[in-house]
């Protein structure tokens, strides 16, 4: 073993005892770990999930976005102060936008969980996405594995809300809730998008004061819009639901749909098959993430791959051929 192996490997087994016992610094100092674009870090922490992985696969994961405005920090924070409140332990990983240029995350979603924030059967993680999909897809799975390793049994992934990160936390999570709102003009504008399609639940937010009614009429619409739509499972039927994060009316009706979805998928052996399925979409992800990133790292393609874009760009060279070219030069 050298001498780096032998200085990583104490550091990590105290990581890996420390996350059992629940240790909330070194849960941070973990996630960390697994973000950090550095090769050694990342090996390391490659090694902490495998470590940790006995532990993991026994919470309740849940994937939750909606268009930005609907309220997803907040029915969050209701959401896990009243799961806290009744003995569970919640974890939350909201994935952030991240600078463009800094790369850092804007963790205004954090400051919108004052609840739950302060809760100590609570953690709360904002993630920068660094711009990449597949870095969504990578560290928060793998964040969600230490987390549930640390003993939190539900864990909340809220997505940005834009762009496809969507299919890519309902491809980690056994549950995909759709935020709405109610009386935003187009009630069906979800379901142009696709999201709607990958939805096991949606829920319209602000059914509160003279924004009920409106809600009720979103809800209904959205009920018939879903008939048209093949479910994901002959065994599940997307409900629709109104509620409030404001006020709390709503969110036990939330949860109690969460919990009879999962008893439906377990006695199906649906649940188990996803979770395997899951498993082998994790590790091609992961698998096409190091073959780009050793193809970007290959000296002697980085200094042809300017050349060959040129061409592309240029129309003087087909992509099907640039990518044979780039093949070549790596050997495959």
């Amino acid at each position: 073993m050298s001498s780096r192996s032998a200085a990583v490997t104490p550091d990590l087994a105290n990581l890996a005892r420390g996350i059992r016992a629940g240790e909330r610094a070194l849960i941070a100092r973990a996630i960390t770990l697994v973000e950090s674009r550095r090769a050694d870090h990342q090996k390391a922490a490659r090694h902490l999930v495998q470590e940790l992985l006995p532990a993991t696969g026994n919470a309740v994961r849940v994937g939750i976005t909606g268009v930005p405005g609907v309220g997803k920090s907040t029915t969050v924070d209701a959401l896990g102060t009243s799961l806290t409140g009744k003995g569970h332990k919640v974890a939350v990983l909201a994935v952030d936008p991240s600078s463009a240029r800094t790369g850092g995350s804007i963790l205004a979603d954090k400051t919108r969980m004052a609840r739950l924030g302060s809760d100590p059967n609570a953690f709360v993680r904002p993630s920068p996405s660094s711009g990449t999909l597949g870095g969504v897809a990578a560290k928060t799975r793998e964040s969600m594995l230490i987390l549930e390793a640390a003993g939190y049994d539900v864990v909340l992934v809220e997505t940005i809300g834009t762009g496809q990160s969507e299919t890519m936390v309902a491809d980690m999570t056994d549950f995909f809730l759709v935020l709405m709102l109610p009386g935003a003009g187009d009630e069906l504008q979800g379901l142009k998008k696709g999201v709607v399609e990958i939805a096991d639940m949606i829920a319209v937010n602000k059914a509160d004061g003279d924004n009920i009614k409106r809600a009720t009429t979103a809800a209904a619409e959205y009920r018939g819009a879903l008939h048209i739509l093949n479910p994901k499972s002959a065994n599940w039927s997307p409900p629709v639901i109104t509620y409030s994060a404001l006020t709390g009316a709503g969110i036990a009706e939330l949860w109690g749909q969460l919990v009879l979805h999962r008893e439906r998928m377990s006695k199906t052996g649906e649940h188990d098959a996803l979770r395997r399925e899951q498993q082998v979409k994790w590790m091609w992800s992961m698998l096409n993430d190091r073959v780009f990133a050793r193809l970007k790292s290959n000296p002697g393609v980085r200094s042809r791959l300017p050349a060959i874009e040129s061409e592309v760009a240029e129309g003087r060279l087909s992509a099907t051929l640039a990518v044979e070219k780039i093949a070549g030069l790596l050997g495959i």
